[in-house]
């Protein structure tokens, strides 16, 4: 199910800062991502015996590639899904979620929204010079090549 009201659908965050606001949040990275698309899980144990729910956050890239670390992501609503062993979790409304449940997944996902909104349309430095170098080798402009090769090789600036 849908999760509605989180406030994480709609961020556009840097990958880097991201995946370590959902690791120290107990969020960990999805093995199904791929060059585009980031997926973040949260095993959300259920009172009752042998019941598991999963919440889970995607993600798309804007810009860049999630597995070399430089993605630009835009998040999606999040998910609430049971388990069933062994074929997989199920996110439909029919799974009959308790109002328990669905208050602890938004709990747990406005725990990484709100820190997440500071990163929100931030765009990384990264991005902005790899465009602007772009333009310049596009445009032949030696003086802004040479200045983002400067902004891009000064430690400082890391």
């Amino acid at each position: 199910m849908k999760l509605e009201g989180t406030g994480i659908e709609g961020l556009v965050v840097d990958i880097k800062p991201l995946t370590e606001l959902m690791e120290r949040n107990g969020f960990i990275l999805g093995g199904s991502w791929d060059y585009e698309r980031v997926t973040y899980d949260y095993k959300l144990n259920a009172p009752e015996k042998n019941i598991t729910y999963y919440i889970r956050i995607q993600g798309f890239a804007l810009e860049g590639d999630v597995d070399s670390g430089d993605a630009v992501v835009r998040l999606m609503k999040p998910l609430l899904g049971r388990h069933y062993y062994p074929h997989g979790v199920e996110y439909g409304h029919q799974e009959g979620f308790s109002e328990n449940i669905i208050h602890k997944a938004k709990s747990l996902v406005s725990k990484v929204s709100e820190p997440a909104k500071q990163y929100h349309s931030q765009v990384p430095e990264h991005v902005v010079l790899d465009k602007l170098k772009k333009w310049a080798e596009e445009n032949e402009n030696q003086e802004v090549l040479q200045k983002v090769e400067e902004l891009s090789n000064n430690p400082e600036r890391r």
